[in-house]
């Protein structure tokens, strides 16, 4: 690791502030407010864009500092997934180990929020810096994610803040500080399917319709299917049921409904209203009476390697000594909101202990994070 740090703020300290606000979704206690202050003394306007139902409105926070271009916006969330039991460390103490930072969130990720603070901070320190640099923190990824940062980003089109670049600071690295980059994500479908058929008898099959017989046609048939083989950027696709239920405890009881619950993982050879479409063509070949309710969480997405992903891939390798892979991999994130306004990417810590126990980053990394995100400050051209 490089071992240059201009300390203007304690990207330690801050992350531990963070980490002690019990933002555990969709609460936020204390962390938008912490951030603002934050950020407004080194110069950012800052407003709170809250969004959603009165009275249970999701915290938001946008801040920008400089006009012009070019402007490189920084996105992530405050908000955390409940610590759960079996802690060595208390898991809002941001406690200090052997070189390790303990707590809820420090990985997923309020150490790459602290970072990237601190990056704009050290930077700031040496010099005035050009064209536009704006935060866009959300308290609802970890929730429903309605009214965060798919809320938000409208807004900011509408108020003229339409990033050139967004870096997303989630923990993309699986062991080790520059091992990824995330460049596009899959979509994700889930889909309940519902049949109706006609309870009776076990002994009397013909007054009856086996609903389960028809289920199992439309699920045999959806799962037979290879979706794609994947292609240069992303892994094929894959349909995976999750559940079959009958609500049945009789064994002499033909059932008069049977549901099942299945979720797509699809790369950019599909788009979700097209599978949608096919489900319903599935199941009306097997069924008279069947429902469907899907919902697309996101559509996949790649943003094709430019110049914003080439810079910050050599300063990853710069501050580490890996080249970073450049990955699509894994679950779902804000990124698949962001990606319809602007090119987008992914970096930030390892996150190997995110949503477990004793969830920690090492210390160490932490402030390497600060010099890669300083660096490609200025890669970037600000």
């Amino acid at each position: 690791m490089v071992a240059r740090l201009i300390v203007s703020l304690d990207v330690v300290s801050l992350a531990g502030q963070l980490i002690s606000c019990r933002s555990v979704t969709p609460a936020d206690d204390g962390a938008m407010a912490l951030l603002a202050e934050t950020l407004a003394s080194l110069g950012f306007r800052t407003e709170r864009v809250d969004r959603g139902p009165e009275g249970s409105k999701t915290p938001n926070l946008f801040a920008r500092m400089g006009e012009g271009g070019p402007h490189l916006c920084f996105a992530g969330h405050t908000d955390v997934v409940p610590p759960g039991d079996n802690w060595r460390h208390d898991p809002f103490g941001a406690q200090r180990v052997d070189g390790m930072l303990y707590g809820r969130g420090v990985a997923d990720m309020k150490g790459g929020i602290a970072a990237f603070i601190a990056a704009v901070a050290s930077l700031k320190a040496e010099r005035a810096l050009t064209g536009a640099v704006s935060l866009l923190i959300t308290g609802d990824e970890e929730g429903p994610a309605l009214y965060g940062t798919k809320a938000v980003l409208p807004w900011m089109m509408e108020q003229g803040h339409r990033p050139d670049f967004c870096l997303l600071g989630e923990p993309t690295n699986p062991d080790r500080l520059g091992q990824v980059i995330k460049v596009g994500r899959r979509g994700s479908l889930n889909a309940e399917i519902t049949v109706e058929g006609v309870q009776g008898h076990v002994a009397y099959p013909h007054l009856a319709d086996n609903p389960i017989h028809r289920l199992l046609s439309i699920l045999s048939e959806l799962t037979a299917r290879v979706l794609d083989e994947g292609n240069v950027h992303f892994a094929p696709s894959s349909l995976q049921v999750v559940s079959v239920d009958v609500g049945n405890s009789a064994s002499n009881v033909i059932p008069g409904k049977a549901t099942a619950r299945l979720n797509i993982r699809f790369n950019t050879e599909h788009r979700g209203e097209d599978l949608v479409k096919w489900i319903n063509e599935v199941a009306a070949r097997h069924a008279n009476k069947v429902r469907l309710e899907a919902s697309i969480s996101g559509e996949a997405f790649l943003t094709e390697p430019g110049d914003a992903v080439e810079a910050l891939s050599r300063v990853v390798a710069r501050h580490t000594g890996l080249v970073p892979k450049l990955d699509t991999g894994g679950g779902t994130s804000d990124a698949r909101f962001i990606a319809h306004y602007c090119p987008v990417a992914e970096f930030g810590l390892v996150g190997a202990t995110m949503h477990k126990a004793d969830e920690c980053v090492a210390i160490a990394d932490l402030q390497a994070l600060v010099l890669i995100y300083r660096d490609f400050l200025e890669a970037f051209g600000l």
